[in-house]
């Protein structure tokens, strides 16, 4: 299965990746690294500028004008309280920090980079962007499109290295109650802010669970002022939203305004507020496009099944998409994994990973 590419290269860059710490804002220490480790390579290297610290990897080859964008953001989430968070291989399972989510995906898309240059096959439409701040706001990405288009991109995600076509949307939520700060016995009196948010957390869970079955709900954060021995005076929560590819995101976010509304209205909350910081729409790419077929083609010969799902979660590839880029997800690692106190990863999926990227990208390089 690994006939093109060097494991023992990918498994030294994959460990260093892991043991290099880097929470979106933070990622210099291993861009850096990873520049290093390009360079060396003899590929073409560009830094490009985020903000005053940081700044994404672009890799090339030659001077032709890149259509297809090999993607990956090398950020990951805070340890937070998680003790040990570097590389640790137990038989093949490779747990760390950003291991699933997305080390394992930029380094074999790294490997697929520098074993089709070595081999020749490296093709001048070709572009791999190693982006920051995915995890948090997409700057990187931004950054990115702001200079480039691209017609087709391949996206690193963990996808258990089947290749999903369709992308779920995503719209977040942030929703404020209101009341009066009073003394605590007196919390069966009037308005009471956390009463209305919890009841109206309750209404919109049922609604999801029996009206919109496809639709993933998470409750991300939920605090209230901190007003001691007394009825705290708001309540604030933060609730994530996945809804499936076929919803718009701006309509979706509208009847949730009147839903929460109606909810809120006849609530025991004074007065309530509602933000919707992020809304993006879903899509499905064609099987027949170009890139699909030529995932396909790579599957066919590599004798893996060609099984394509859907992506749950939400990516830089709705960005890519608004930009009029046709993105595909492939990546080792399972999403479930992503995000966790154990993720983790099957070193062997890395390194089939970077067969298929490299093996994509001989494809893309024997094409007119």
């Amino acid at each position: 299965m690994t006939d093109t590419v060097n494991v023992k290269r990918l498994y030294a860059l994959f460990q260093n990746m892991v043991d290099h710490y880097s929470p979106s804002g933070k990622e210099e220490e291993l861009t850096e690294f990873l520049e290093n480790v390009l360079v060396a390579s003899g590929l073409k290297v560009e830094r490009q500028p985020v903000d005053e610290t940081r700044s994404n990897l672009l890799v090339s080859v030659g001077t032709g004008v890149p259509e297809t964008l090999f993607l990956g953001h090398i950020d990951t989430v805070p340890a937070f309280d998680i003790e040990h968070y570097g590389f640790t291989d137990k038989n093949g399972q490779i747990s760390g920090l950003g291991t699933a989510d997305m080390k394992s995906g930029c380094a074999a898309m790294i490997e697929a980079f520098m074993s089709a240059a070595e081999q020749g096959t490296l093709p001048e439409s070709a572009l791999l962007a190693l982006v920051v701040g995915e995890e948090e706001t997409g700057d990187g990405t931004q950054a990115l499109l702001a200079s480039r288009t691209f017609t087709s991109a391949l996206v690193a995600e963990p996808t258990n290295l089947q290749p999903c076509l369709e992308h779920y949307g995503y719209v977040e939520l942030l929703v404020r109650t209101f009341g009066y700060r009073r003394h605590a016995a007196m919390s069966d009196r009037e308005t009471n802010a956390i009463h209305a948010m919890l009841r109206f957390l309750v209404q919109l869970e049922d609604r999801i669970e029996n009206e919109e079955p496809d639709t993933v709900l998470n409750i991300r954060d939920l605090h209230s002022s901190e007003s001691g021995f007394a009825v705290p005076d708001r309540c604030a929560a933060a609730i994530d939203l996945h809804i499936p590819p076929d919803m718009k995101a701006d309509e979706y976010a509208a009847r949730l305004t009147a839903f929460v509304g109606d909810a809120l209205d006849q609530s025991r909350a004074s007065r309530h507020e509602i933000e919707f910081p992020t809304r993006a729409t879903g899509y499905r790419i064609a099987a027949e496009s170009p890139l699909p077929q030529a995932i396909k083609s790579v599957f066919q010969t590599l004798e893996k099944e060609w099984n394509p799902i859907a992506f749950r979660s939400h990516s830089d590839a709705n960005l890519l998409l608004d930009a009029g880029c046709q993105p595909i997800i492939l990546g080792p690692g399972l999403l479930a994994k992503a995000h966790t106190r154990d993720e983790s990863v099957e070193f062997a999926q890395v390194a089939e990973a970077a067969e298929v990227y490299t093996q994509l990208l001989n494809l893309l390089w024997q094409k007119p």
